[in-house]
């Protein structure tokens, strides 16, 4: 591990002198590239750092053992120092852990309605509404690019993207079926009904060289409805494109130029097809899959949401919190911090 960290401190300080030649000054791209790594790497460099020193001042504390008058203290230091040092290797331990290369992106959620008819719809617009209040908190920015309103109320499906720091490293977890259990407002016996809706989290793949064919694109336009509509629906705007060898279907009305939402779908359509090929890869490998907190799958129930008993538990961790009322209001924070640290548990034990 040390190893590691002085090659890591090396490559900081050689990025540092980099930034500050005026070969680089004057590139603009390789400017932003070598700082966009040096930054990546920072927050491992600071706690090396601090470990250094940590250890350093351990070294002159044993040293101080020989000396009668400052024996004592030196053993409250040495105490001391030798709790911190293995905290902050514990810390750097997590901090080399390989990062997912897509955590730092922007994400595209697709909401449906699934088993419960009516029920299913209103419980798929409360997930919308449950992530754009947590989005709201975190300081990021959401986008409806398409949406299907339910009957009742709610959505049979919505496609929104949320553009911010980090997000999916927080929102990955959530793909999945999510089950809700109450009674609805349709109910006149008060009887608890199920219903589920699927969620299905993917990181915008701007930068993944995926090669769409024109001719592998079939393209509808018809008239903007539901959210994203108003005041676009006297023309053709909306756009559907059906990637013909995969049978993908991506729909985009929410901007009013009919070629902004064929270039908003594009995008979408990349991320779907790169979702695609990942989980492909993920199915032959296998053991990633399964060493994951989640398989991504839309068929696997992940959470119930029990009104009655105001409970949230998440089946993969174990994990249940009495504080529906809570989470549903966008406080999520518990939850999500509970499936990063499990996340963070298993790669540490290798699993």
């Amino acid at each position: 591990m040390i190893e590691r960290l002085e090659a890591t401190l090396n490559r900081y300080n050689e990025l540092t002198s980099m930034l500050s030649s005026p070969e680089i000054l004057g590139n603009v791209d390789k400017m932003t590239s070598l700082s966009k790594e040096q930054a990546s790497i920072a927050e491992v460099v600071d706690k090396y750092k601090e470990y250094k020193k940590v250890e350093n001042d351990l070294e002159e504390a044993k040293e101080l053992l020989n000396d009668p008058e400052m024996a004592d203290l030196a053993k409250d230091d040495i105490n001391n120092l030798t709790v911190k040092k293995e905290e902050l290797i514990k810390e750097l331990e997590i901090l080399l852990l390989p990062k997912d290369p897509n955590d730092d992106k922007n994400i595209i959620v697709e909401i449906r309605g699934a088993a419960g008819g009516d029920e299913a719809n209103i419980f798929a617009g409360d997930l919308f509404e449950m992530y754009s209040r947590y989005a709201e908190s975190q300081g990021w920015r959401i986008e409806v690019t398409n949406a299907e309103p339910g009957a009742a109320g709610g959505y049979a499906q919505i496609e929104f993207m949320v553009k911010g720091e980090n997000v999916y490293s927080k929102l990955k977890y959530e793909s999945g079926s999510h089950r809700v259990q109450r009674v609805p407002e349709t109910e006149s016996q008060g009887r608890v009904h199920t219903s589920t809706a699927t969620v299905l989290v993917m990181p915008e793949v701007e930068d993944v060289n995926i090669d769409i064919k024109e001719q592998d694109l079939r393209i509808d336009v018809y008239r903007s409805t539901g959210a994203g509509g108003q005041g676009v629906n006297t023309t053709d705007s909306a756009v559907r494109i059906t990637h013909i060898p995969t049978g993908i279907v991506v729909t985009c009305q929410d901007e009013r130029s009919q070629l902004k939402n064929k270039i908003k779908a594009l995008g979408i359509l990349k991320a779907r097809i790169y979702d695609e090929m990942q989980r492909k890869q993920e199915a032959e490998v296998g053991a990633e899959r399964r060493s994951k907190i989640g398989t991504g799958d839309r068929s696997e129930k992940i959470r119930t949401y029990n009104y009655p008993q105001n409970r949230v538990t998440d089946h993969r961790i174990n994990l249940t919190l009495m504080q529906l009322d809570r989470i549903m209001q966008g406080k999520m924070d518990e939850l999500i911090e509970s499936l990063i640290n499990e996340d963070i548990k298993r790669k540490l034990a290798g699993e």
